[in-house]
């Protein structure tokens, strides 16, 4: 095998010469795709930071590495935040409201309440706000509950100059996240409902189902038909959403799904798949709703993602 290929290779094909770092590497792959997926908001993204992870890893003396585990991140929030500014100067240019890319999960994601707010759309929208490093910090410390100490040497930045960023980044992400998460059986009925509603247009049920000052956005990339700006309130959104394209289509259908650890639609045209909504649901309404249908983002709802802290 040629080094090229022994260093360029996905590790988790290469299991069967089980050396110590090929193991520890597949042994928090998802963990650190998690932790890179949260910082990016892109699959696609997310997987190259890993291979380039992988491409250092595999250059480290592991008899310097204290805790594989905490070594890793560090290496993977490294390449996020590069990538993340790299990815700043793109969404300048992007053509409408730019979306994460939607991810399907696993049931038992939800489950973990907490990280299934933090890969929710709502939540990645607010991350959006946030800096780069702010970002790292949140999501280490927040999500992942690493030390201060850890993610210090993550991001480059003193012990006490990270908790100062966590500070700030915890108050500006509080003033802005989702009120509050709803418990399964009752997203589960909000989610049907919604789904009738939006196959048959009927406005009053629409109505009945969404929060006075719903949120819906939809990110076509510039490739395919979309908003251009959000569409905010009862009245737009439930008008907005009984005048869907999808009942111009004959072969339409949509399906519930798990969407980022919370409720959403799948909608198939003629089988292809042709978008996906995420749904987010508090105290019995739908307030936020997220279409994405940019071909380039939709790679990743055919099959489950795992994620992981």
């Amino acid at each position: 095998m040629t080094e090229r290929t022994e260093r360029g290779a996905d590790p988790a094909k290469s299991l069967d010469r089980a050396d110590p770092a090929t193991r520890a590497f597949v042994a928090h792959r998802n963990l650190l795709f998690t932790v890179a997926y949260e910082m990016l908001g892109s699959a696609a993204d997310a997987e190259d930071v890993l291979q380039e992870t992988w491409l250092r890893w595999v250059d480290v003396d592991l008899g310097t590495v204290r805790e594989e585990r905490a070594y890793l991140v560090r290496i993977v929030t490294r390449q996020a935040l590069d990538r993340l500014r790299a990815l700043a100067r793109r969404k300048e240019s992007y053509v409408g409201p730019w979306l994460p890319e939607p991810l399907l999960t696993a049931p038992d994601v939800a489950e973990d309440v907490e990280l299934a707010e933090s890969v929710s759309m709502a939540m990645l929208l607010v991350l959006e706000t946030l800096q780069p490093t702010e970002r790292a910090v949140f999501v280490l410390r927040e999500v992942f509950a690493l030390d201060y100490e850890e993610i210090a040497e993550a991001v480059d930045k003193s012990p006490n100059a990270v908790r100062q960023i966590a500070y700030r980044a915890r108050a500006h992400v509080a003033a802005r996240r989702p009120r509050g998460v709803a418990s399964p059986a009752e997203t589960r009925a909000v989610l049907q409902a919604f789904q009738r509603a939006v196959e048959t247009g009927e406005l009053q049920s629409l109505l009945d189902v969404l929060a006075p000052d719903v949120v819906a956005l939809s990110d076509g990339g510039g490739v395919r038909h979309a908003l251009l700006q959000p569409v905010v309130g009862i009245d737009n959104v439930a008008r907005l959403l009984a005048a869907g394209w999808w009942r111009r289509e004959a072969e339409r259908s949509v399906e519930l799904v798990q969407i980022n650890g919370g409720p959403g639609l799948l909608v198939r045209v003629a089988g292809e798949i042709d978008g996906v909504m995420a749904v987010r649901v508090e105290h019995g309404y739908v307030t936020g709703a997220y279409h994405v249908r940019n071909p380039e983002k939709l790679s990743r709802v055919e099959r489950e993602t795992a994620v992981t802290r």
